[in-house]
């Protein structure tokens, strides 16, 4: 007997479960809710660069804030027509990290007792209602384009406390703007789902002020359904903030402080259709 490659048995497969779903009455749901937990990792990095006396000085340093974080996730459609949704989603981080010194540490005639600490919280918030349009639109395959809203929020907090001196500084920016998109939708078989999205936003578009960057989500899932009203769902999801600020001094030129917060993390979570 003969030995087929592995790659003719996956596309005999493929081709098989294809025909097996086309032959199916797909259902569309009129509201779809994904409720569900992200595993995030943040990775930040801070940066400036301004001239002083006709000298360039520029600086960056990545900040961890430690171990992962379990982040609400929360994301849905709403069908207004065969080919026409609203999309919408929400994300939170808040994650704090705390420091705290061991023992005394001097410096001249300076003394930090043992005990003090200083301690980051990031509280970034993104959420978005888009107008999604399928341009390719089969019982099992949907390509999407996407335009609509989306808005954002970054507080940073900083509490340090040595001894009886005691400092806390607190800084927070929001703002919306308009942003594009692009999904994929794929039915492979009768309780399976696969949906990608990819979405982008330029802070010159919205009123970020006199911030300059972007703002860049993608994510994939997988979601099964054990009843046309209710399913599980698994997939990954990564952002990113990128933007500038520029800032003028007393001595010196107009200097630009950067921000790249990053956060990805694999995603769980429950889906409730109607």
């Amino acid at each position: 007997m003969q030995l087929r490659p592995a790659s003719s048995l996956l596309a005999v497969a493929l081709l098989a479960c294809a025909g097996h779903a086309a032959a199916q009455d797909a259902r569309e749901d009129r509201l779809a809710l994904r409720l569900g937990a992200m595993s995030a990792s943040a990775e930040t990095t801070l940066s400036a660069s301004t001239t002083y006396m006709d000298e360039p000085y520029s600086f960056s340093q990545g900040f961890d804030f430690g171990s992962d974080e379990i982040v609400p996730r929360i994301d849905g459609m709403f069908r207004l027509s065969e080919r026409q949704r609203l999309v919408f989603d929400y994300f939170n981080y808040d994650k704090s990290r705390r420091e705290t010194l061991g023992q005394d540490l001097s410096y001249d005639d300076i003394t930090i007792p043992e005990g003090s600490y200083a301690e980051a919280e990031l509280d970034f918030q993104l959420a978005s209602l888009l107008y999604d349009y399928s341009v390719v639109q089969t019982d099992n395959f949907s390509l999407g384009l996407q335009i609509g809203a989306e808005w954002a929020k970054a507080k940073a907090t900083l509490v340090a406390e040595a001894g009886e001196n005691r400092w806390t500084e607190q800084t927070s920016e929001d703002g919306y703007a308009p942003v594009v998109g692009v999904r994929l939708t794929a039915r492979p078989g009768e309780r399976w789902l696969l949906n990608l999205q990819a979405q982008y936003l330029d802070a010159d578009w919205g009123d970020f002020e006199d911030y300059d960057g972007s703002i860049s989500r993608a994510n994939a899932i997988a979601e099964y359904r054990f009843t046309e009203n209710f399913g599980l769902f698994a997939g990954y999801e990564w952002y990113r903030l990128d933007v500038k600020r520029t800032v003028t001094g007393d001595d010196m030129r107009d200097g630009i402080v950067g921000w790249d917060q990053r956060f990805k993390g694999p995603v769980v979570g429950v889906t409730m259709a109607f």
